[in-house]
Formats: C-alpha cells, sequence, structure tokens
C-alpha cells in the first residue's frame, strides 16, 4: 500500500507547543515573593524523587505529547484525484448455442467462436485501463453479467466464466443491445440529451429470433440517446462445422448446419448510430475490429478516489497522559495521603 505524507488534522493544537517555551521562560524571570519561617530546615523531609526537576520535566514531556494526540496526527493514503482520458463502454456477447460452431483456428486446432473471441476481448480490456467497461450477455435473453468498473482483471475473470448453455438458448439481440444501453443510462454522464463518452460493442453470430425488443426498437433508443453501436459478426458463412455431444457432455463428432448471421440488420443498426459494422470471419479479421474500435474519440472525466487515514493519535496520547500521571504524582507532598507511609519502627 502506498503512502502520500504524514498529516495533522487539527493543527491549530500544534500553536501550543509554541507558547510552551515562552510560558516556561517567562515563568523563570518572574519574580517570586519569599516567606522567611523560623527553623523551615527542621521541617525538612526527603522528597519522593531526590531530584526536585523530574515531576516538571514528566509533565512538561507529557503535555507535548497530549498536544500532539489532540492535534491528531495521521497517515494519509492516495489524497490525490486523477483526471483520466476514457470512455464508459459495454460489451455485449451473444452466447447462444451457435457460437460453439468450430469454424475458427488457433495454432492449427480447430475452436469455437466464443473460445477466439475470449482472448480478444480481454486483450482489449486490458489495454483500455482508463475505460469503465460493463459486459452483458444474451442468448434467449439479456443479463448484466458485470456494470460498468475500473477493475479490469475482475472483469477478465467474468468473461473466463462464460460458457454456451448458461442463459437459455436463442438469439435475443434487441433485449442485449437494450440492457447494454439500460447500464449506460445508469451511469450518466450527458450534454443536453445525448449520452456523452459512451458506446456499445455488440457482437453476435446469428440473427433475432428471440425478446421483447427487437432491434429496430433498441437502434432507435441507441440512436436518440447517441450511443454508438459497434456490431461485430462473428463466424464464416455458410456450412459450419457444429459439435455433437453425448449426454455425458463429450464431443463426439460433427455435423453440419447453416451460419445464419444478419448481416444486413448489424450494418443497419450501426449506420444508424453514426458507428461501423465489422465481420470477424477468422481470428485476425476479429483482431482487426476491436483494434479499428480502439480508435473512438476519447474524453475526459473524474475518477472516484478514496482519502484512507490512519489516526496515531493513540500513540501520543497514553504515554503523554501517563507521564502526566507520573509527573503529579511524584510532585505530591510526603504528607499526602496518595503517597505510601512507611512502616513504624520496630520498638
Amino acid at each position: 500500500m502506498r503512502i502520500d505524507d504524514y498529516q495533522f488534522a487539527d493543527p491549530l493544537w500544534l500553536l501550543a507547543l509554541l507558547v510552551l517555551p515562552l510560558l516556561v521562560w517567562v515563568r523563570g524571570r518572574r519574580g517570586a515573593p519569599v516567606l522567611v519561617v523560623p527553623f523551615a530546615a527542621a521541617w525538612h523531609r526527603p522528597s519522593f524523587i531526590p531530584t526536585s526537576r523530574w515531576p516538571a520535566a514528566l509533565a512538561m514531556t507529557g503535555l507535548v505529547l497530549v498536544i500532539l494526540a489532540l492535534a491528531r496526527p495521521q497517515i494519509v493514503e492516495d489524497k490525490r484525484e486523477v483526471k483520466q482520458q476514457g470512455y464508459d463502454l459495454m460489451l455485449a456477447i451473444d452466447l447462444s448455442g451457435s457460437m460453439l460452431a468450430e469454424d475458427y483456428e488457433r495454432d492449427g486446432d480447430r475452436i469455437n467462436r466464443l473460445q477466439a473471441i475470449k482472448p480478444i476481448i480481454q486483450a482489449f480490456i486490458s489495454q483500455r485501463t482508463s475505460d469503465r467497461i460493463g459486459l452483458v450477455v444474451f442468448s434467449g435473453r439479456a443479463y448484466t453479467l458485470a456494470p460498468l468498473t475500473f477493475d479490469h482483471e475482475w472483469l477478465a475473470r467474468q468473461i473466463e466464466r462464460l460458457k454456451i448453455g448458461m442463459i437459455e438458448d436463442g438469439t435475443a439481440i434487441g433485449d442485449g443491445l437494450g440492457v447494454a444501453l439500460t447500464r449506460l443510462e445508469q451511469a450518466k454522464r450527458e450534454v443536453g440529451s445525448k449520452r456523452k463518452g459512451a458506446f456499445v460493442v455488440l457482437m453476435t453470430d446469428g440473427a433475432n429470433n428471440r425478446g421483447l425488443l427487437t432491434p429496430e426498437q433498441a437502434t432507435e433508443i441507441a440512436k436518440a440517446r447517441g450511443v454508438p453501436v459497434y456490431t461485430i459478426g462473428a463466424g464464416r458463412d455458410g456450412l459450419v462445422p457444429m459439435p455433437v455431444f453425448d449426454d455425458n457432455g463429450n464431443k463426439i463428432g460433427y455435423r453440419r448446419a447453416i451460419s445464419d448471421l444478419d448481416e444486413n440488420q448489424l450494418h443497419a443498426i450501426s449506420d444508424a448510430t453514426g458507428a461501423k459494422f465489422f465481420r470477424a470471419m477468422d481470428i485476425d479479421t476479429a483482431e482487426k475490429a476491436f483494434a479499428a474500435i480502439d480508435k473512438a474519440q476519447k474524453i475526459e472525466f473524474t475518477a472516484k478516489s478514496y482519502l484512507l487515514t490512519t489516526e496515531l493519535f493513540h500513540w501520543f496520547a497514553i504515554p503523554g497522559a501517563s507521564l502526566l500521571f507520573l509527573g503529579a504524582l511524584f510532585a505530591l507532598p510526603p504528607q499526602s495521603p496518595f503517597r505510601r507511609k512507611p512502616a513504624p519502627a520496630a520498638a
């Protein structure tokens, strides 16, 4: 943990430390009246502390420590408010069953669309350290997996958890976009009626066939709020290899399935909101799509900062009070009831 500096929360008490030496000097310069009492030496008894300066020294040291405690010394951690450049962006990722199609390759091995896109999304997030990024997943329904956050390590762990089948099957593109827009609305940064510095990246490999909100309705909402929606069409066209699993979830073969990406619909969403459509037919084109989106304009905003302090007053108050008590105790006259009386001598 980084420590920035030390501070006193109530620095006015420190003025008392400057006054104390002045008071001691004035007291030493002031004349004291003398009362001559005959045979006073006969009344003298040895003090509890042989050196008479000890009580004053203890009391003075204790008073200094108590004053320092009242000034509330603290260790201050991260008190800076940092201005950053960045976006608010929501990723809307399709988890429908068609994302299992294995029409991507990595190092000569066949992988499905979700396996191909996960590391690309994680790399995209890791390079955008100044952005607040959230994640919506959709299939037959749409859910928020992560709200807007600066904690990109946590977000990467959520992306690693993504798997096909965690949501009922289908492709609710309109609902996925609608939920992403709602999350951007909850973190408002608007100029007039337009949402400033925000956009959506929507990735799907199919056509809308489920959900309450149509893609056209969701597009009108995004257009009205001034939120660009970048769309990415995943997978190849035509017949693609779809794995077949047994009852235990083991892959036992492949079947041929037709890729049903509605490219025209994705084009319409991006064009209407002032963004772009990208076709990610392989890993290279998927990486290029996210790299192109990365060039969008950035804005300045103030990030949240937290002032963390560790109080140190007790390290001064406890010894200071103890020294004051000892100074008062040692300054008591011998006949005081708080002094321990010597035992009577044996006859």
